[in-house]
């Protein structure tokens, strides 16, 4: 969820068709030990576009994760040597690590892909969800919220619409290049319709509404040509692309935030510039008195993250947000072992405003809205292998499912 600022270069560079190496860039773990190193690393961040902080939160005794490239690493260094910040080389060479990918595939390949050992494009997801509405018409529909700035369906799916049962609306993608996302909302969507007698807990009083890629240009250009491309693809100035994690109308523009169309915080010329918000946007506002549970699909970290994005204060009902949160940690750490963070996103990470949380809960009135963080994998975060798909997923909906009963009990 950390994101990276890049140069106007950078951002003219993009558009070739070309696909960016990453050659010769190294990922390093830094541990920040004390209040002051952790200090250090956040003003490190905040001011040094070069370096893409893959990691970064407020914990102390938890590794920040940086990515390097080559004509930075020795400065770099040198800064974590003077301020005493222990440090390990994770990936000697990321260009290396892309081997293991299926991104390499024509999309072709993809359209019979297996969810739980490949990550499907952007055109496979839209015909896996057209394939269920077909195949389960009685309980599935898909619908077309909107287009992409380069003219991508963006497709919801709703399972199980009753009059009267609370909705739970989840997106995922919306940051390109955390394809973890997309892969958990699929297979989520899968326990949900092809598996559903195994999950009629979650189905006897629930809507589901799923937006599985929420940022299709952003997502087909970190396959195509910049593995770790996080925006949209809206040209911004000499640059392109806008967050959409900023761009939500609720305290648009103010702390996180960057104005300039080079960064990869950038907040959008406008609030709900973007064709991909607006469409969360309107989807949100029909659900509106009837979505009960507002859930965003990011990654990495284990953390699940609550309003306020935009300051450190909290919400009147956090308590119930926060119920509802740790249900969904706890049901993971019985079931795996695997230790989720929770808390508000300011208090655990960093304030960031613009974000969907926040607007889903405030504006579009939503009473219980977070974001969930999944794991990483691989050895660097971002860039969990095909073959780490099946676990990765399977705990996370154990997560989303036990957060979804809590939901029901309480509406």
């Amino acid at each position: 969820m950390i994101p990276r600022k890049v140069l106007p270069l950078f951002c003219v560079l993009a558009v070739v068709a070309a696909r960016r190496s990453y050659e010769g860039y190294k990922v390093y773990s830094v541990v920040q030990e004390t209040q002051e190193e952790a200090d250090f690393l956040h003003r490190l961040h905040e001011s040094n576009a070069d370096l893409d902080f893959w990691h970064l939160s407020r914990k102390l005794g938890d590794e920040a994760r940086v990515l390097v490239a080559p004509k930075d690493q020795r400065s770099f260094l040198i800064k974590l040597v003077k301020h005493g910040l222990h440090y390990r080389e994770l990936i000697a060479d990321v260009e290396s690590t892309f081997e293991t990918y299926n991104d390499v595939l024509p999309r072709s390949a993809h359209r019979d892909a297996n969810i739980l050992n490949s990550y499907l494009r952007h055109d496979a997801v839209n015909k896996y969800l057209d394939d269920l509405a077909s195949k389960y018409s009685s309980s599935v529909s898909v619908k077309e919220v909107g287009k992409s700035y380069e003219g991508r369906s963006l497709r919801t799916i709703t399972i199980n619409k009753k009059p009267d049962n609370a909705v739970i609306f989840l997106d995922a993608g919306i940051h390109a290049r955390e394809w973890i996302a997309p892969a958990t909302a699929l297979y989520a969507i899968n326990q949900l319709v092809e598996n559903a007698n195994a999950n009629k807990d979650v189905l006897s009083n629930l809507t589901w509404v799923i937006l599985p890629v929420a940022n299709p240009d952003g997502y087909e250009f970190s396959h195509e040509s910049d593995r770790f491309w996080r925006k949209t693809r809206k040209p911004a100035g000499s640059c392109k692309g806008t967050d959409g994690n900023r761009n939500f109308d609720f305290h648009w523009g103010e702390v996180g935030a960057s104005n300039s169309g080079c960064s990869d915080t950038y907040r959008g010329e406008t609030a709900f510039s973007e064709p991909e918000t607006q469409a969360i946007r309107d989807a949100l506002k029909e659900l509106k008195g009837s979505c009960k549970f507002y859930l965003t699909l990011h990654s990495y970290g284990k953390y699940m993250l609550y309003p306020w994005g935009w300051t450190s204060e909290l919400p009147e009902t956090w308590e119930d947000i926060h119920e509802v949160a740790q249900t969904g940690a706890d049901a993971i750490k019985h079931a795996t072992g695997s230790r989720y963070t929770v808390g508000s996103s300011t208090n655990v990470l960093y304030a960031a405003s613009g974000g969907s949380d926040d607007w889903a809960y405030a504006v579009a009135e939503v009473p219980i809205s977070i974001t969930m963080e999944l794991p990483g994998g691989g050895n660097g975060g971002f860039n969990p292998p095909p073959s780490a798909i099946e676990a990765s997923v399977k705990e996370s909906w154990i997560g989303i499912k036990a957060m979804a009963l809590k939901v029901a009990q309480k509406f």
